[in-house]
């Protein structure tokens, strides 16, 4: 065996989902930054057309990111499904991270690779920056509003017409106890064929 399969089935199934209210203060150092966006930069992609893009926001860039969810928030959303909860979440969840990742896929001019398949290595490069921060001890959240799909979001982040930002990945050092996780039994999702 080329690894410690035990050490690497533990990190897979430690992998937790860590909200920003749940980091302390502690910062993280840039050159944890950067060994999670290595390994992030090593997830599977077809044709190695390597689609993912990251956009750092750290200091005073996660208030601006704040400022910018809650202004389109408002502007997209009708008044009546406006909730204060939302607007606060998105206010104050940046500040509480010691860094967010807009996780994006820059589509590929030629367009030969089908654009679900792009989107697919995006989503193995954030599963590689969870597992990453699991081996640090960070807090990883993988956070989707709708507003990160729209054309405001691409102007914002300085996106192309065709790419997409696929998540913002709030990182932080956890304030509370490692969570505890399950899953359902394999008989439950498995189908095995066997003619």
């Amino acid at each position: 065996m080329r690894f410690n399969l035990s050490e690497i089935n533990e990190l897979i199934r430690e992998r937790r989902t860590i909200y920003p209210e749940q980091f302390s203060d502690r910062k993280v150092h840039k050159e944890q930054l950067e060994v999670i966006l290595n390994n992030a930069q090593w997830a599977p992609t077809h044709g190695n057309t390597q689609p993912w893009r990251f956009k750092v926001f750290t200091e005073e860039a996660r208030q601006t990111l704040g400022d910018f969810l809650v202004k389109t928030y408002i502007k997209l959303t009708p008044k009546e499904k406006q909730t204060d909860i939302k607007v606060s979440k998105l206010l104050n969840r940046p500040t509480m991270a010691s860094a967010i990742i807009a996780v994006c896929m820059e589509r590929q001019p030629e367009e030969k690779i089908l654009e679900i398949e792009e989107i697919e290595a995006v989503a193995c490069a954030i599963q590689n920056i969870h597992l990453t921060c699991t081996a640090y001890g960070l807090g990883g959240f993988w956070s989707t509003p709708k507003l990160i799909y729209t054309q405001e979001m691409n102007e914002f982040l300085g996106l192309g017409e065709k790419d997409k930002c696929l998540g913002l990945f709030f990182i932080g050092y956890p304030s509370i106890e490692w969570p505890k996780g399950h899953r359902k039994p394999l008989e439950y999702t498995t189908e095995w064929k066997t003619q």
